[in-house]
């Protein structure tokens, strides 16, 4: 198998190549948290790049409850017509562009408007940085239910704006993911407890999802292998998971692992488990392989040819690029046309180690904002300026997002679209 043999998902749709672009939070949103000509310019340059498959940056299905103030909302009342430009834009070079759809439950800054929900009263646990999460309180079964019905009203406004499938997040400790997590997920009803219960959100999500759109309209899963957290959702889990995800029409599962708490997808673990240089979940995905009925993608510290060879070998089907895609947008062109083109994204070795995983993830996100104005990426810029300048960015972001949703609360026919 190459990386460049295309790919036919279950539901009939194929992938030009086995090389993907994961999602990552670009923070671009424009007025009204909408998609601007900015991420039109990036993923532009993303779909010219080569890589048969981009996956968004989560995009929030409730306007009320944002992963971060600069992220895009795509509801039953947000205007069509932007989201038609991006999916044409990503679509340029021929690949598949799948739409990643997010709740962020209780992994929501405490100076953010909005809701901060959970599947219990149970908040993010950092130290020193607790502080910078919101509080939680506990989801009511109609809180449940109507956010069930986001992600299909999303997803269908998706496919109806050209998109060519949806990825469901349920990974990095965001809602679906704390409901799986039998730490965060304290719930004595039927959406906690036993791991079918715990499952239960994202199996409704993916039926809601499903119903909703064609049938050759694709549906992903991001799913983490494991939390890496003393007690909490392991690879075992992720077994159970993904058996119950089989027979519901969905055409591949990404897996990647950790949270805000154990941010293992910069290398690092809460419960010191070593991760492999590359390929961070490369071991922990092989239990998985003979037993998933869908194609498999990983994602995690992928940045070197000789790596996603390795890894297709093993028997995953895709192969997810995130990071390297920030400093070499055609990094999946330049393999194809024989070039051993390597990039290094190294960890910030900051005597704050919270503060030195955002730091990086700001560094990121300084690429990807030169690429939306149309410059090239600058990776010998300094990580501390960058850092400083997605502050700044940061609150002018809360402050704008503030006054929108203050303008634009959520309407009574909220689901309707």
């Amino acid at each position: 198998m190459d990386l460049f043999t295309p790919l036919e998902l279950p539901g009939g749709a194929t992938l030009p190549n086995r090389l993907a672009k994961a999602a990552m939070e670009e923070s671009l949103a424009g007025a009204g948290q909408l998609p601007d000509e900015r991420i039109e310019h990036l993923y532009r340059r993303w779909a010219r790049g080569g890589a048969g498959l981009l996956i968004t940056g989560n995009v929030m299905v409730d306007r009320r409850a944002l992963t971060a103030p600069g992220t895009i909302v795509l509801d039953a009342r947000s205007p069509l017509d932007p989201f038609r430009r991006w999916a044409e834009a990503a679509s340029e070079g021929g690949g598949r562009v799948w739409m990643q759809i997010n709740h962020p439950g209780r992994q929501v800054g405490s100076e953010m408007p909005g809701t901060a929900w959970a599947p219990s009263d149970i908040g993010v646990s950092l130290g020193k940085h607790t502080k910078r999460f919101a509080r939680p309180t506990a989801m009511t079964e109609a809180d449940i239910e109507a956010t069930v019905a986001r992600f299909a009203v999303t997803a269908r406004r998706a496919e109806a704006a050209g998109f060519d499938g949806v990825q469901i997040h349920a990974a990095h400790g965001y809602l679906i993911s704390q409901f799986l997590s039998p730490l965060v997920n304290r719930r004595t009803d039927r959406w906690g407890g036993s791991p079918e219960n715990r499952v239960r959100l994202l199996t409704e999500v993916v039926r809601a999802v499903r119903a909703q759109v064609a049938p050759g309209f694709a549906v992903g899963v991001k799913l983490n292998t494991a939390d890496f957290q003393r007690g909490g959702f392991d690879t075992g889990d992720a077994a159970q998971v993904i058996a119950a995800l089989g027979g519901l029409g969905v055409d591949l599962v990404e897996l990647s692992g950790g949270s805000v708490e154990s941010p293992a997808t910069l290398g690092r673990t809460a419960d010191l488990r070593t991760l492999e240089r590359e390929a961070y979940f490369l071991s922990f995905a092989e239990e998985f392989l003979d037993a998933a009925t869908m194609p498999l993608m990983l994602t995690g510290g992928i940045a070197r040819q000789e790596t996603a060879r390795k890894v297709l070998a093993r028997g995953v089907s895709v192969v997810g690029l995130a990071s390297a895609l920030a400093f070499r947008p055609d990094l999946p062109a330049r393999w194809r046309a024989g070039e051993d083109v390597r990039v290094t994204v190294e960890p910030l070795g900051w005597k704050d180690r919270d503060l030195a995983g955002a730091g990086l993830l700001a560094f990121v996100r300084f690429q990807l904002h030169r690429m939306a104005r149309g410059l090239e990426p600058r990776p010998a810029a300094s990580p501390r300026a960058a850092f400083a300048l997605d502050q700044l960015q940061h609150w002018r972001r809360v402050r704008a997002y503030g006054a929108w949703l203050a303008r634009n609360p959520e309407p009574e026919d909220a689901l309707v679209g």
